[in-house]
C-alpha cells in the first residue's frame, strides 16, 4: 500500500478531508467536540467526542454521504492566523481545543482553517476547495482514549482515506479487501491456532493446538539449524532480579518497556524483557579459554514487554513472547566470520521459507542522544565501523538509520515487506562490547592474558509469535504440508461399506508419522470435501469402491480439482518426501 503520510499531495488531501469528516460530523451531531485529525500512513482518522451517541456502521453511510454533499457545495478553504487570546475565545466552549492551545509554546503560530459554516484549529496545510475531495471513503471506526491515557475519557475514532483518482481509490478498497482476508487474527480463530481472552489480559496470546503444532515445526526447523552450526541450547528463568537488570543497565535504559517489579521476600523481581543477562552469566558460570571461542548460546525464551493496550494485535505484537535468541561470545578476530554465518543462516531460513522481498537495515545511535545509549564513543565507533566492514565484506546491500540501535551497540535489521501492511522487523543481529564488560566476562587468549568477549545477539526468525503471524498472513493460512497441523483428511464415500477401509489407511498413516484425521460424519460427500477446501487442508483422501477393492489411495491437493490416484505405499512416500524436504508447494 501507498504510505500517503509521505506522499505530500495525498496527505494534503487526506489532511483537508479529515477536516470535511469533521464537517458532516457536525452537521449529523451538533454536539460533537473534536480532539485531533493527524494524516497517517493509511489515510487519516478523527477523535471525536460525540456525548451519548454511538457509532455504527450505519452511522459512517450517513457521514460518507453528508461529505458528498459538503464536497459538491464546493466551499473555499480559508486560513487564518490568531492570536493565543483570539484562539481561546474562538473555542472557549471546547476543552479540547483549549487543553491543545494551552499546551502550545509562546513562539507557535496558531491558525484556523475554515469551510462554510465549519471551522477548526490546524496548522494545515489544506486544499484550496472542498471540491477537490471526491474519491474518499469511511473505512472503519473504533474507541480512542483522550491523549491516549487509559485514565481519560473514551473518544471514538474515525478512520478514512482520500484519493485523486478513483481508480487509485478501487484499488486501495481492493487491498483493503485483501488485507481483511490475510488478516492473522481472522485464521487464527478460523483455524483454531490461538486465541486471547480477556481474563489473560491483552497482549497475552493462548496457542491452540493447532497453533502449537505449527510453533513447534518452526522450533525444530531452527533448533536442527542451529545444532549443525554449533549452538547449545539453554533454559533460563523468566524472570530476574532488579539488580540483574541493574548490572546491564536495561533498568536505566529499558524499564519504560518492562512490567513493573514485583517483591518476594526481600528479593526485588522483574518479568524479563530480554535473554542477554541470564545468557551472561551461563557464559561466566566456567573459565574459558580462547580454544573455546565462539561459543553459541541458543534458548527459545519467554520474554515480557510491556505494550500500550492499543497497540497489541494477535501474534503480531504481543506483550508475552518466545524468542528465537542466541548470544554468540567470540574473540574480537572472530567478530567478521559469525557476522557472516548469522546473515548466512538469515538468508538460508529466507530462502526455505520463500521470503523474497526484504532489506538490510543498519541501526546506529544517535551520538546527541545521552540519555538513550550508553555513553562511551570509542565503544560506538568502534563497533559501527566493524558492522559496516562486514557488510561491505558480504556485498550486502543496506541502509543506516540513525536513533534505532540498542543501548548497547548497533545492530543490524531485517525488515521484510509482507503480503499486506508496512515492513516487519524479523531478524536481527546486535554488536555488543558493553555487557561483557558489565558482568566482567572474560576469557584466557593464547598468551595467557586475561581478555573481554564480544557478543553478538541474533534471533532469526525474531519471535516465533510475529514470525507465525507473518506466515499465517503470506499463506492465508494455507500452510505447506510439513507445517500444516493436520495435513492429511480421510473422507469414507460411505460409512457403512468404505468406513473399515478408511479407518485401515488412517491407522496406516498414523503409523508413518503423519498427521491424519478421518470425517466419518453422517454427512453428504459434497459437504465434507467442502469442509476440508474451508480448513484449508493440504491433502484430501477419498476412499469409495475402487479403493477399497485395489488398496489405493484417491486424493485431491488443496487448491486443485484433480483427482489423483496411487498405491498406499506411493502415497506414503511421496507424502514422506515431501515433508521431509520442507517442499513448499
Amino acid at each position: 500500500m501507498i504510505n500517503i503520510k509521505e506522499n505530500e499531495k495525498l496527505s494534503m488531501m487526506n489532511h483537508s478531508c479529515a477536516h470535511l469528516m469533521a464537517q458532516a460530523v457536525k452537521h449529523l451531531y451538533p454536539q460533537a467536540k473534536f480532539w485531533v485529525g493527524p494524516v497517517i500512513e493509511e489515510g487519516f482518522y478523527y477523535d471525536i467526542d460525540l456525548g451519548d451517541v454511538t457509532l455504527t456502521l450505519e452511522d459512517l453511510e450517513k457521514i460518507e454521504k453528508e461529505m458528498k454533499k459538503l464536497s459538491k457545495d464546493g466551499k473555499r478553504i480559508i486560513r487564518r492566523e490568531l492570536s493565543r487570546d483570539e484562539a481561546l475565545e474562538m473555542f472557549k466552549d471546547d476543552e479540547y481545543k483549549i487543553d491543545l492551545i494551552n499546551h502550545m509554546d509562546d513562539d507557535t503560530v496558531i491558525s484556523c482553517y475554515t469551510q462554510g459554516d465549519f471551522t477548526d484549529l490546524c496548522r494545515g496545510p489544506h486544499v484550496e476547495t472542498v471540491k477537490e475531495l471526491k474519491y474518499f471513503k469511511l473505512i472503519k471506526f473504533s474507541g480512542a482514549y483522550w491523549k491516549g491515557d487509559a485514565k481519560n475519557k473514551m473518544l471514538q475514532r474515525i478512520y478514512g482515506v482520500c484519493f485523486d483518482t478513483e481508480e487509485d481509490l478501487n484499488n486501495y478498497i481492493q487491498e483493503i479487501e485483501e488485507a481483511k482476508q490475510r488478516d492473522h487474527r481472522k485464521i487464527g480463530k478460523d483455524q483454531e491456532l490461538f486465541m486471547t481472552h480477556e481474563l489473560v489480559g491483552a497482549g497475552m496470546p493462548l496457542w491452540l493446538p493447532n497453533g502449537a503444532l505449527i510453533r513447534k515445526q518452526l522450533e525444530n526447523y531452527i533448533y536442527e539449524k542451529e545444532q549443525q552450526m554449533g549452538y547449545q541450547h539453554v533454559y533460563t528463568p523468566c524472570v530476574g532480579t532488579v539488580n540483574l537488570y541493574k548490572t546491564s543497565g536495561h533498568w536505566d535504559h529499558y524499564q519504560e518497556n518492562m512490567f513493573p517489579m514485583m517483591k518476594v521476600d526481600d528479593e526485588e523481581f522483574v518479568l524479563r524483557p530480554m535473554n542477554c543477562p541470564h545468557h551472561m552469566l551461563v557464559y561466566k558460570n566456567k573459565l574459558h579459554s580462547y580454544r573455546d571461542l565462539p561459543i553459541r548460546i541458543g534458548e527459545f525464551a519467554t520474554d515480557f514487554r510491556y505494550e500500550a493496550s492499543g497497540a497489541v494485535k494477535g501474534l503480531e505484537r504481543v506483550r508475552c513472547m518466545c524468542q528465537n535468541d542466541a548470544h554468540l561470545f567470540v574473540m574480537p578476530e572472530q567478530i567478521g566470520e559469525e557476522f557472516k554465518k548469522v546473515v548466512s543462516l538469515i538468508l538460508d531460513t529466507y530462502k526455505d521459507f520463500g521470503i523474497k522481498d526484504y532489506k538490510f537495515r543498519l541501526s546506529l545511535r544517535d551520538p546527541l542522544d545521552k540519555e538513550k545509549y550508553f555513553d562511551d564513543d570509542e565503544m560506538w565507533n568502534a563497533a559501527e565501523a566493524k558492522l559496516r566492514e562486514v557488510l561491505d565484506d558480504l556485498g550486502v546491500e543496506y541502509f543506516e538509520a540513525i536513533g534505532e540501535a540498542a543501548f548497547y551497540g548497533p545492530k543490524l535489521d531485517v525488515e521484510v515487506k509482507p503480503a499486506v501492511g508496512p515492513e516487519v522487523t524479523l531478524s536481527t543481529c546486535q554488536l555488543d562490547f558493553l555487557l561483557p564488560r558489565r558482568f566482567d566476562l572474560s576469557y584466557i587468549d593464547s598468551k595467557g592474558e586475561k581478555k573481554t568477549p564480544v557478543v553478538l545477539h541474533r534471533a532469526i526468525f525474531g519471535t516465533f509469535d510475529r514470525f507465525t503471524a507473518f506466515l499465517i498472513e503470506e499463506t492465508k493460512g494455507v500452510f505447506p504440508t510439513w507445517l500444516a497441523p493436520v495435513q492429511v483428511n480421510i473422507i469414507p464415500v460411505n460409512n457403512e461399506y468404505h468406513l473399515e477401509y478408511a479407518n485401515e489407511i488412517y491407522n496406516l498413516l498414523k503409523e508413518n508419522g503423519i498427521r491424519v484425521e478421518l470425517d466419518s460424519r453422517e454427512e453428504k460427500l459434497g459437504y465434507r470435501m467442502r469442509d476440508s477446501v474451508m480448513r484449508k487442508i493440504p491433502y484430501t483422501l477419498i476412499l469409495g469402491d475402487k479403493e477399497k477393492d485395489n488398496k489405493t489411495i484417491s486424493y485431491r491437493v488443496y487448491g486443485k480439482e484433480e483427482t489423483i490416484t496411487l498405491k498406499q505405499e506411493e502415497f506414503i512416500n511421496k507424502l514422506q518426501e515431501e515433508i521431509k524436504n520442507r517442499t513448499r508447494v
